[in-house]
C-alpha cells in the first residue's frame, strides 16, 4: 500500500466523522502514529546499523536487558533486575519471568550470549563491535585473536545472565540500551540467513514487529502482543515515514500527513516558530556536529593543514546565521552537559575570529596555499538543507585563504555506507550523538579499532591515554580527568573538526501525549499516546 493509501486508511481507522462534525473513535478503532524521520535506515538488523534514525525504528521493535523511559531515564527492559559485585566488574541480570520473542517463544540469558558474541564476530562487520569491549575478552573475538566462548558472557541458567567486564565501567548500563546491545533470534538468522530481516519474517522482542518496508516511502510496525507490556501500548501502528527535504516534511506536517518529524529547515525557524508555537521542540542536548577529515590521507595527514582549515572556520556564523542560534559553536568533541567532566578545548577558541583567520592563512602560505595557488578540498555532506548551507558557508569562508572547496553531496543511506566503508574523501560531514551519558561515547569513535573512526584517525598517545582512563574506572573521578587529557590529544591533533554541539529540533504535534524533551532526544513509542 502507497503512503497516500496508508494515510487514508489511517484518518479512516482513527475515527469516523458524524454529520456534525463530530469525530467519533469507534471501539475497534486502530491508533496510527505517523512519524516522520529525516533519514531512511540502512538496515533493522542492531548489529549492523549506526545512525540515529535506525535507532528510533530499533528502539520500537527490540529491547534491550536496560532500557529507556520517555524522559530517557533508565528502566528495566528484558531484564527485570540486576545485581553488581562489589568490585563493579560482575554483572548478575535476572531475564523477566515471560519474555518472550513475537514468535511466542521465550527470551532466554543464551539469546544474549549469542547475540553478544554476533556482535564481536569479525564476520558480522559491526561498527559498534568496540562498543562491548568493557567485556572480558571482546576485543580479543572482534580482533579474531580469541574465541567467542571466552567472552565474559555467561548464561548461567535460562533466566540468568552473567557479564564480567575488565574493569569497572560507569556508563555500562546505560550503554546497554544502545541498539548495539540488542538481542537477536538465532533460530531465525541460521533458518532464514540475511532475509531474517524482512517484513514477516523478522523475529523481535519489542512493543512493535515489521509489518511492511516500501523504500523511501515508509516503514510500518504494528503492536506486538506478546510484548510483556503490551496492555499499557497505546499506540497500535507507527508508520516511519523518511522525509530528507525538511521544507517538504514541514508541509506534510501542516497537513496532517505526520504527527512528528525529528528535525527542521533551521532557515525558516523564526517563521516555523511563529506559525506552529510550542509544537516547536528546540533545546540543547548531548551531540556534536562535526566534520571527518581524512587523516591518513596526504595532504590531510599534517596536522598543521588540519589545524589552520579547523581555525579559519567561523563556528559563531554556522551557529547564528546558518542554523538560526538552534546550535551552538563547538570546539571539543565532548559537548557540555556532561556532570563531573570539562570538555578539552580547542587553543584558539578564546581568539577572536580575525586573529584566527590570520593564524590559519599563515599556516597556508607556509605550506605554500595561497589564493593563487589554491588547495583543493571536497566537503562531502547528507542530503539536508542545513547540512548543505553549512557545507556552502564553510566554502565561502575558506576560499580567501587559498582553499578551493568543491562540494558533493548524497543521501543519508550512500554518505554514511561510504564513510563507513572507509571510502576515499577529503572532508566530509558527520554528527555524534551520545549513545550513554559519559565522555567515552564521544571520545572512543576515534579509537583506531572503532567502525565509526571515519577519519581513520591513529594516533598512539591517544590509544594509551584512552587505555588508561578505562583502567581508572574504579576511581570515576580520576578517571574523568584522565578522559579529558586523552580528548586534549585527540583536539591538538585534530583527529576531527568539531564545529557545532547540537540542540534537538523536533516539531511535535499537540495530538501526541508522552513525547517528553530529553537531553537524549529518545522517544521510544510504547511511551506515547494520540488523541484525536
Amino acid at each position: 500500500m502507497q503512503i497516500r493509501n496508508l494515510l487514508k486508511a489511517s484518518v479512516f481507522a482513527a475515527g469516523l466523522v458524524l454529520a456534525n462534525g463530530v469525530i467519533v473513535a469507534p471501539a475497534w478503532a486502530e491508533v496510527v502514529y505517523n512519524r516522520g524521520s529525516a533519514a531512511e535506515p540502512e538496515t533493522v538488523d542492531p548489529h549492523k546499523t549506526s545512525t540515529v534514525y535506525e535507532a528510533h525504528v530499533l528502539r520500537d521493535l527490540f529491547e534491550g536487558l536496560v532500557m529507556q523511559d520517555a524522559k530517557a531515564e533508565l528502566i528495566p527492559g528484558a531484564a527485570e533486575s540486576w545485581t553488581v559485585s562489589d568490585d563493579g566488574k560482575v554483572y548478575i541480570f535476572k531475564i523477566r519471568q515471560g519474555a518472550a520473542w513475537s514468535d511466542g517463544s521465550p527470551v532466554t540469558a543464551e539469546d544474549f550470549v549469542y547475540s553478544f558474541r554476533r556482535l564481536e564476530d569479525p564476520a558480522t562487520g559491526a561498527e559498534y563491535a568496540s562498543m562491548l569491549y568493557p567485556i572480558v575478552n571482546a576485543e580479543e573475538v572482534n580482533a579474531g585473536k580469541g574465541k567467542p566462548e571466552d567472552m565474559g558472557v555467561k548464561a548461567v541458567d535460562a533466566n540468568t545472565l552473567e557479564i564480567t567486564l575488565k574493569a569497572p565501567t560507569p556508563y555500562f548500563l546505560e550503554m546497554l540500551t544502545h541498539q548495539a546491545a540488542y538481542p537477536v533470534n538465532k533460530a531465525s538468522i541460521e533458518k532464514l540467513g540475511a532475509d531474517w530481516i524482512k517484513p514477516g519474517n523478522l523475529i523481535s522482542n519489542g512493543a512493535y514487529t515489521l509489518a511492511e518496508w516500501v523504500p523511501n516511502d515508509h516503514i510500518k510496525m504494528v503492536k506486538n502482543p506478546k510484548f510483556h507490556d503490551a496492555d499499557n501500548v497505546k499506540i497500535d501502528v507507527v508508520n516511519f515515514i523518511p522525509t530528507e527535504d525538511r521544507s517538504s516534511a514541514m508541509k506534510r506536517f501542516e497537513a496532517g500527513e505526520l504527527d512528528s518529524y525529528d528535525d527542521l529547515p533551521t532557515e525558516q525557524l523564526s517563521d516555523l516558530k511563529a506559525k506552529f508555537g510550542d509544537q516547536i521542540r528546540v533545546a540543547p542536548y548531548l551531540g556534536t556536529y562535526y566534520y571527518a577529515i581524512k587523516t591518513d590521507k596526504a595532504p590531510w595527514d599534517n596536522v598543521e593543514l588540519r589545524t589552520a582549515i579547523s581555525e579559519a572556520i567561523d563556528r559563531d556564523f554556522l551557529a547564528e546565521k546558518v542554523w538560526g542560534n538552534s546550535m551552538f559553536p563547538g570546539y571539543s568533541m565532548v559537548p557540555p552537559g556532561i556532570e563531573g567532566y570539562t570538555p578539552a578545548m580547542a587553543k584558539f577558541a578564546e581568539m577572536s575570529q580575525i586573529d584566527r583567520e590570520d593564524e590559519a592563512k599563515k599556516i597556508l602560505e607556509k605550506l605554500g596555499y595561497t589564493p593563487e595557488k589554491p588547495l583543493k578540498m571536497e566537503i562531502r555532506y547528507n542530503t539536508s538543507e542545513n547540512h548543505k548551507n553549512t557545507a556552502v558557508a564553510i566554502q565561502e569562508q575558506l576560499k580567501p585563504l587559498g582553499i578551493e572547496v568543491t562540494l558533493l553531496n548524497t543521501d543519508t543511506k550512500t554518505h554514511y555506507g561510504h564513510l563507513e566503508q572507509k571510502g576515499d574523501y577529503d572532508v566530509a560531514r558527520a554528527g555524534w550523538i551520545a549513545d550513554y551519558q559519559d565522555p567515552e561515547t564521544f571520545l572512543g569513535i576515534s579509537l583506531k579499532a572503532s567502525g565509526n573512526n571515519y577519519s581513520n584517525y591513529d594516533s598512539p598517545k591517544y590509544e594509551e591515554a584512552m587505555a588508561k582512563a578505562a583502567a581508572a574506572g574504579g576511581n570515576p573521578e580520576e578517571r574523568l580527568k584522565l578522559l579529558s587529557e586523552a580528548e586534549r590529544i585527540l583536539i591538538d591533533e585534530v583527529g576531527n573538526i568539531p564545529l557545532l554541539y547540537y540542540s534537538f529540533h523536533n516539531i511535535v504535534s499537540p495530538k501526541l501525549v508522552g513525547f517528553e524533551d530529553n537531553v537524549m532526544d529518545v522517544h521510544p513509542s510504547r511511551f506515547i499516546s494520540k488523541t484525536e
